[in-house]
């Protein structure tokens, strides 16, 4: 979590990548820090919404996306 915190400080932060096995508890931290540190957050499965991973996969810009996704 910590680095978490230290990312969404920077100024110049990078998209955050979390990548690691699988059941080691990605998603639970995403949750955990979205919930701490925002007042909003959005969690989108790939795995169980194969639509999301098609929309992905279009290769359509941030502010696409968003726009998308509102």
């Amino acid at each position: 979590m910590a680095d978490l915190v230290q990312w969404k400080t920077k100024s110049n932060r990078k998209p955050l990548i979390i990548k690691g096995a699988h059941q080691t508890g990605k998603t639970w931290l995403m949750k955990a820090f979205g919930a701490a540190y925002y007042e909003n957050t959005a969690y989108i499965s790939f795995y169980q919404n194969p639509r999301m991973h098609r929309l992905f996969e279009q290769g359509y810009s941030i502010e696409q996306l968003m726009l998308i996704l509102e």
